[in-house]
């Protein structure tokens, strides 16, 4: 059994392709190695080189494993779903082609949700037939993820999204074939939502394939689920905070993932914006990874 950690290029602020203000993809890679990690995950798709000779050689420079890509597109609205599919695919075949195992379902911001992000009370429900066709979707690219590339799928819960709060997490996993559709389980989101992420990988560890390891500051949290921020607002107020400086107990975590016989990879995802003056992603790259090892993760 071994629990690796890895990183994301999420943790620099990657969170679109297309994003001018992202870092060049090679920099990601070799900061990534040089704060501690042995793997990363693809980040949006064609963010890295979808040539794999050309990624596969960067990738064994910095000593790195490829270890999952994510699908953060709107599987909510079923005009997008041909962008959904694209999406899918493109990042399905990255991941075959470098041996990596994880692929991640999120459903992407909505801007029916962000206005509530953290407040399930508030928040906007689907109704039946919407909610239906949404979780068909869902397990229509779990299926593909699985039976047409041999990947292991997981669903990740997201603020501002329609699979954000956990009785809809519970509701797709009691709907959803498990041989398809396992979890992806973000620490950090299960908080920002208003539950409790040890609670919750005490019920379900079974099912988790992967993790995403995240935190939150307390008192942002208080602060924007008060005052009502959305969601944006609250990632620019730094409602995402180093490991270890907030409200996620990582050491029960760790031994929750011990005890189940956990083996695979935990990946650090620390979403920044990179414009902010104070954003300093290596430095925080290195204290995570520090923070981790001195609660016994190495």
């Amino acid at each position: 059994m071994t629990i690796k950690i890895g990183n994301a290029p999420c943790s620099w602020g990657v969170e679109f392709a297309n994003d001018p203000r992202n870092p060049a993809w090679r920099d990601v890679l070799r900061e990534n190695a040089e704060a501690g990690y042995k793997g990363i995950e693809l980040g949006p798709v064609g963010f890295m080189p979808e040539d794999p000779a050309l990624l596969a050689d960067t990738l064994a420079e910095h000593d790195l494993t490829l270890i999952g890509g994510v699908v953060f597109r709107a599987f909510h609205d079923p005009a997008q779903f041909d962008d959904v599919l694209d999406g899918a695919a493109r990042t399905c075949k990255a991941l075959k082609a470098h041996g990596a195992e994880h692929l991640v379902l999120i459903d992407s911001i909505s801007p029916r949700r962000a206005p509530t992000a953290g407040r399930v009370a508030e928040a906007e429900q689907m109704d039946t037939a919407e909610w239906t066709a949404f979780r068909d979707r869902i397990a229509q690219v779990a299926r593909i993820g699985t039976e047409e590339y041999g990947l292991t799928v997981g669903i990740h819960a997201h603020a501002a999204g329609f699979m954000d709060f956990e009785p809809e997490l519970e509701r797709l996993l009691d709907e959803v074939d498990e041989r398809l559709l396992k979890i992806c389980f973000d620490t950090g989101h299960h908080s920002y939502a208003g539950f409790d992420p040890v609670a919750f990988m005490e019920r379900h560890i079974d099912r988790i394939s992967y993790m995403h390891f995240k935190d939150i500051d307390p008192v942002v949290k208080a602060d924007v689920i008060a005052t009502g921020t959305g969601f944006y607002d609250a990632c620019g107020k730094g409602i995402f905070c180093n490991l270890g400086d907030g409200d996620v107990d990582f050491s029960r975590v760790r031994q929750i993932l011990l005890e189940s016989g956990f083996d695979g990879w935990c990946t650090v995802e620390q979403d920044c914006d990179p414009t902010l003056p104070d954003t300093d992603p290596v430095g925080d790259a290195r204290t995570n990874r520090a923070y981790l090892q001195s609660i016994g993760f190495h």
